[in-house]
């Protein structure tokens, strides 16, 4: 299939229209405060306008991004790795952008950036761990069923409970995509 390539979208193709900060009603303070804690800077980001025109998915959102990007066991550059990869693979430029420099802060590497843009994204510069979780995440974004070989073998390198945390930091960004994708964001 060779590389991938991610569409890029301008701010005024985003299909609904983004919160503004003088938008009424105005969320909750508590919310608006926990989104931007999230973010470098402290500044709401173009998904976090979109998420805010419903109060309870931008609630449920952040509270469950939140624990994916700050509590997991899972070694965060693992969890960005993962990130990166289910962005490619649905093609979300967006959900590239944020966490490109989000994996480099976390010990990744540009030559793996560019090596998961490859449809195999098995260049040589990726270890077991890296691996095992890169399979996890092409099978479980391309098919939703995963081998239970691929399971096995993330569960013999991080253990249950880790495998089940990457398991469901890949679920949640491909949640996190397809929004993204959908609304243009």
């Amino acid at each position: 299939m060779g590389r991938y390539t991610i569409k890029e979208h301008n701010v005024s193709d985003v299909r609904v229209t983004p919160w503004q900060d003088d938008s009424l009603p105005a969320p909750p303070p508590d919310l608006l405060a926990g989104m931007k804690a999230r973010r470098p800077g402290g500044e709401l980001i173009g998904i976090d306008r979109v998420l805010l025109k419903s109060v309870p998915l931008a609630t449920g959102w952040n509270g469950l991004l939140g624990r994916v990007r700050a509590e997991f066991d899972l070694p965060l550059e693992y969890r960005e790795l993962i990130m990166l990869r289910v962005a490619v693979l649905n093609r979300a430029e967006f959900e590239w952008g944020v966490h490109h420099p989000a994996y480099l802060r976390a010990g990744g590497t540009e030559e793996k950036c560019e090596a998961l843009k490859e449809d195999a994204a098995d260049s040589g510069l990726f270890d077991k761990e890296e691996l095992a979780l890169l399979a996890l995440t092409d099978q479980s974004t391309r098919q939703v069923e995963v081998d239970g070989d691929v399971i096995e073998e993330v569960k013999r390198l991080f253990g249950e409970a880790r495998t089940v945390e990457a398991v469901a930091t890949v679920a949640a960004y491909n949640m996190v995509s397809r929004f993204l994708v959908a609304l243009a964001i």
